[in-house]
């Protein structure tokens, strides 16, 4: 008998504890009909296919994490905001890898709604790092070293990626320290690139699609 109350809601969070378990890459409309205690066809009523499951599980998942960084960041400042974000990043990304998997996903051109939950989470991160006070030419690449060395570390960990007899904390710690370093070295700003746009604010929230505010 099809299970009471289904609707896109509790199919998206149902397949979204389905790929913290299973994997991100191997949800199938099956496993989540089956978690759900329904038939395949069943699914297709609320959640148009595998594709709009997985959209709306990336959506959900972005907004999550938005979330809990922003709780992490909050009255923080600086180094200490920088390390708040970081240690909240990697410690949602090991309780949910399937979500965070989702997380990368980048949005569609023509997906306002993940446009805009992707850009949130963008806002957080410069926010964390407005306490620097860089120069606004250097801003997105800070924002884009911070984010690449943190999801790397993360993707390498959620996947096993780390043999070694040593600390993975320790590691990770010292991987954020030595970023904050370079921040409070580039603090008083450098030379902007000949190939920068000089108009910093068409850079702020160019990472995922979305125009800049007017």
């Amino acid at each position: 008998m099809p299970r009471a109350g289904l609707t896109p809601a509790t199919v998206i969070e149902a397949g979204a504890a389905l790929a913290d378990e299973v994997g991100f890459t191997n949800l199938t409309m099956g496993l989540a009909a089956e978690r759900l205690g329904v038939r395949t066809p069943s699914l297709y009523k609320h959640v148009d296919s595998l594709d709009a499951l997985r959209r709306g599980i990336a959506i959900q998942a972005k907004r999550e994490l938005t979330h809990v960084l922003a709780r992490a960041a909050v009255g923080k400042f600086g180094p200490d905001a920088v390390r708040a974000f970081a240690d909240a990043y990697r410690r949602w990304a090991l309780d949910h890898p399937g979500r965070y998997a989702a997380t990368i996903r980048a949005p569609a051109a023509d997906d306002e709604e993940d446009k805009h939950v992707s850009n949130e989470a963008v806002k957080v991160l410069y926010d964390v790092l407005a306490g620097f006070k860089l120069p606004d030419t250097r801003f997105v690449d800070a924002a884009r070293s911070l984010r690449a060395a943190i999801h790397g570390f993360a993707a390498l960990e959620t996947t096993n990626g780390f043999g070694l007899n040593r600390d993975v904390t320790g590691s990770y710690h010292f991987l954020i320290d030595s970023l904050i370093a370079g921040l409070q070295a580039d603090q008083h700003g450098r030379a902007a690139h000949p190939e920068d746009d000089q108009d910093p604010s068409k850079h702020r929230y160019h990472e995922t699609g979305t125009p800049p505010p007017n």
